[in-house]
């Protein structure tokens, strides 16, 4: 578990961050500049990280992997980062003044698509080098 567990925060940390740091960085500071801190808490990121991945591992991973199948795994990653991204997104939604929906709809479109990516991934790899 200890190598699966690498391998997906290494996956992870590397589809994310081209996302944050390039993709999606302009329309974020757009749409919540005024609540952007001028520099992240790294300490709270990596708290996300290193838990997210965990619950990726224990949750989606290990029953894929017992089960040998590829597809279980993208999809019930599909639904873990379904589920993980839309409890932050809806809840900012429903308690922060003026949160923008289209943060929320984005999010939730992401948080998906990385865990299923990130799950697929991982399993490949993991199956690969086993």
């Amino acid at each position: 578990m200890i190598k699966l567990y690498f391998i997906s925060l290494f996956v992870f940390l590397g589809i994310d961050s081209i996302w944050l740091l390039f993709i999606a960085k302009k329309f974020y500071a757009d749409q919540l500049g005024y609540l952007m801190a001028k520099t992240p808490n790294l300490i709270a990121a990596l708290i996300f990280y290193l838990l997210f991945i965990v619950g990726v591992v224990f949750l989606v991973l290990a029953p894929a992997l017992k089960n040998n199948s590829l597809s279980q795994a993208i999809l019930m990653g599909a639904l873990f980062g379904l589920c993980s991204y839309a409890t932050y997104d809806l809840t900012n939604l429903a308690t922060i003044k003026d949160w923008p929906i289209i943060i929320t709809i984005i999010d939730m479109i992401w948080g998906t698509t990385l865990s299923a990516i990130v799950a697929g991934v991982s399993f490949s790899i993991f199956q690969w080098w086993h």
